[in-house]
């Protein structure tokens, strides 16, 4: 079965997914997306990133925190000129 945008199933020809809108409009059924549990790595990943941030930034300077930031602020600042037409 296909799914959709947010991981919900989805039927695969048109006049199911017709019955399926209309019945989610109308109240009859609830339409709510599968949840996946995080794997163990991910979630190992996540706390070394919670723990490096604060690790990394007692390390460097005031200047270097500066100069760090500096270039974060110009890297987006940056990406969101490109993405305007």
């Amino acid at each position: 079965m296909p799914r959709g945008p947010k991981g919900e199933k989805r039927p695969a020809d048109v006049i199911g997914a017709a019955i399926r809108v209309a019945r989610i409009a109308t109240g009859e059924e609830q339409e709510e997306p599968e949840r996946k549990p995080d794997s163990p790595a991910a979630e190992l990943g996540r706390r070394g990133g919670l723990k490096g941030g604060p690790a990394r930034a007692k390390r460097l300077s005031p200047e270097q925190r500066s100069e760090a930031a500096r270039k974060a602020v110009q890297a987006r600042w940056e990406k969101s000129r490109r993405n305007k037409p």
